[in-house]
């Protein structure tokens, strides 16, 4: 039983590999070639490919009847010079056949012109709109959850040119090939049936040999796409953390991982050397015995004056260019498991980012709102994947000109919260109110430096905007980067940032493009974590000074000197919203100062998962406190909470639910 699986199993998955190739070819070339979506091409620029295409059919079918005239101008010749030996039909002859080997000259260069165009265009094209999917919808985000897509990056730059070129080299060649192949057979049938046959058969054999040869071969140019793609990431990787690299002293470690890379890279380079030394083996082998074919059939009826010297050249002729046509079939055949891996890895990143910018069906999310402020109603917060909540029935809202600071322990979703209002994470359920995404600026800890000029770095993301260098000028003063010039040429010098810029530098840029830009919400991811306490509160100053409306994630205590709310997470989902002045007498009443004076927003919540009891007995409680003082679960607490019911602890005492934005409590009735 075993051995029969085993057997069985190959022709399946070959067949269905088969079937999965063409379906990737056909996703990949239909939008292009034969467009049925709206807005997928023009209608006269599918007519313009398709007119270039059919020039190129045209090309090639008159190349290929320009090499059949020209063996019969071979056998001309050679009958003139054996038979004839009249000198003036043999330059007629001669001039005609380097007319007809000039015509075949142009002809083939300019059907090489036209299919490198058509394939030009078509990778134009290609290019465009897998780059389009990539950036709509922030695919290029979303697609970083999908572990199974590897270097997005290089499938862009590297992978999608080669699948227009070989398509079109391929199918080229297979067209001239079959028709050279066709046209030169059928005139040694016209000489010798028998030997066209001998021909035929010879050819089956030899294209049975030759795709078993080429099946390793494409799977060897599918492992070696990965393996070059996994070296150059870890190259990459190893440039965008230099620096890291080096405070580490990681060199040995990093020279381990790029050797290991390498070596993989190398290991599949040597297997391929391999296969494709049998497959040059054969090919050469293969055409070598069809050239001295015709030699060692025709020569004898020659010297018996069977047949003429003009037939045993044409024949010659016949024989070399359908060896020369097999030959280079062979080896588009061969080449052709490189294209299908890169159809396939291209179908496949396709597909992943249509999929990951597609609405989740049968699956909750939040709903958002545009309107021009900033509010959670009852909205629960879950990971992209549904397997954790982040926060539960949060409700708040933010008025105008508000700041709102964001305090909890690490990894308990405070960055995630923005991520919902940037709408990256709508995982859970509720109402998200904000207003438009062009309306908020968003700074994250460390900023993102775009590659352009300083210019365009100030104007990011809108560097359409008109300003003067005077105005930038006073931007760069107000954010303490006014020597920032005097290491440039000036506004419009392009150089490396990430490299020249500090942390501190780069924080400080980034608020120079919220004093550019004058938003009306700003959200703050620990924007000023690598600044000084001077540099964070002259910063947040003049963001006060803006009237903005913002929502800062920080630990430091001296946030809290620049807004008026304080929302805490806690480990267990819940969650309180106070005034700043509020949240500073829990902590005095709650921690004790450390000896060095510094104070952390996070001791709060430490110390209040060691006092749950303590806190149990005030006169404001939590769903999580209510539901350790009562026989009720946390979803029923919830519930009633919305419906506006009460609810009576173990101990007899009765609570309602304040839903006041800037209480949400349960309070003693």
């Amino acid at each position: 039983m075993p051995t029969q699986v085993v057997q069985a199993q190959p022709s399946t998955n070959a067949f269905l590999g088969f079937l999965q190739f063409w379906k990737d070819v056909k996703a990949v070339a239909q939008p292009y070639w034969y467009p049925h979506e709206p807005g997928d091409r023009a209608f006269s620029e599918v007519i313009r490919s398709w007119g270039m295409l059919i020039l190129l059919i045209l090309l090639i079918i008159a190349l290929v009847g320009a090499n059949v005239f020209n063996s019969f101008i071979n056998r001309y010749l050679a009958d003139i010079i054996i038979k004839e030996k009249e000198i003036s039909q043999f330059y007629d002859a001669l001039l005609l056949y380097g007319s007809a080997l000039a015509l075949g000259t142009l002809l083939a260069g300019f059907s090489r012109l036209v299919r490198k165009k058509i394939a030009l265009d078509w990778y134009q094209w290609l290019n465009n709109n897998i780059l389009s999917k990539y950036l709509n919808s922030r695919a290029y985000y979303k697609i970083n959850f999908k572990s199974d897509i590897d270097n997005p990056d290089q499938r862009l730059s590297q992978e999608i040119e080669p699948i227009a070129s070989n398509a079109l080299s391929f199918s080229a060649t297979l067209l001239e090939k079959i028709l050279e192949m066709t046209a030169f057979l059928l005139v040694l049938l016209s000489i010798s049936e028998s030997v066209a046959l001998i021909l035929v058969t010879y050819t089956v054999i030899g294209n049975f040999i030759a795709v078993y040869l080429t099946q390793e071969l494409n799977k060897i140019n599918r492992e070696e796409l990965e393996a070059k793609a996994d070296y150059t990431y870890c190259l990459t990787h190893l440039r965008t953390h230099a620096e890291s690299v080096a405070f580490f002293r990681g060199e040995k470690q990093e020279s381990n991982i790029i050797a290991r890379r390498f070596s993989n890279l190398i290991k599949n380079a040597k297997r391929k050397i391999d296969w494709e030394r049998n497959s040059e083996i054969f090919n050469r082998g293969y055409q070598s015995v069809i050239q001295i074919f015709p030699y060692i059939v025709f020569g004898p009826l020659q010297i018996r004056g069977e047949m003429e010297f003009g037939e045993i050249i044409q024949a010659s002729v016949c024989c070399y260019f359908f060896a020369n046509a097999l030959g280079d079939l062979i080896n588009e055949f061969g080449n052709s498991g490189r294209f299908s891996s890169y159809v396939e890895r291209l179908s496949e990143f396709s597909n992943a980012l249509e999929e990951v910018t597609k609405e989740p069906e049968n699956v909750s999310t939040i709903k958002t709102i545009e309107e021009n402020h900033l509010a959670f109603e009852n909205v629960t917060l879950q990971t992209p994947n549904y397997e954790q909540v982040i926060v539960e029935d949060l409700s708040l809202s933010i008025q105008p000109g508000e700041g709102l600071l964001i305090v909890g322990p690490s990894g308990r979703g405070k960055s995630s919260l923005l991520r919902a209002i940037a709408g990256l994470w709508n995982a859970g359920t509720g109402r998200l109110v904000r207003p438009p995404l062009e309306e908020v600026l968003f700074l994250p800890q460390r900023p993102y430096i775009i590659l352009g000029t300083l210019r365009e770095q100030l104007l990011y993301p809108n560097t359409n905007r008109q300003i003067t260098d005077v105005e930038l000028k006073a931007v760069l003063q107000q954010v303490n980067l006014q020597n920032l010039l005097s290491r440039v040429d000036g506004f419009d010098t392009e150089v490396p940032w990430e490299n020249i810029l500090s942390i501190g530098e780069q924080q400080r840029l980034a608020f120079a493009r919220l004093l550019v830009t004058h938003p009306s919400f700003t959200i703050l991811d620990e924007a000023t974590s690598a600044l000084d306490l001077k540099n964070e509160g002259s910063l947040y100053q003049q963001l006060q000074s803006t009237k903005t409306t913002f929502i800062s994630v920080g630990h430091r205590e001296s946030l809290f000197d620049y807004h008026q709310w304080v929302l805490e997470l806690s480990q267990d989902s819940s969650w309180q919203l106070v005034t700043v002045q509020d949240y500073r007498n829990q902590k005095v009443s709650l921690t004790k100062p450390p000896t060095d004076g510094q104070i952390k927003i996070d001791d709060l919540s430490q110390y209040k998962a060691k006092h749950k009891s303590e806190i149990s007995t005030s006169e404001k409680l939590t769903h999580k406190e209510m539901n350790e003082l009562t026989y009720y679960s946390l979803s029923t607490i919830r519930s009633k909470a919305s419906k506006g019911e009460s609810i009576t602890t173990k101990d007899g005492v009765s609570y309602g639910y304040d839903k006041d934005p800037k209480v949400l409590k349960w309070v003693r009735v």
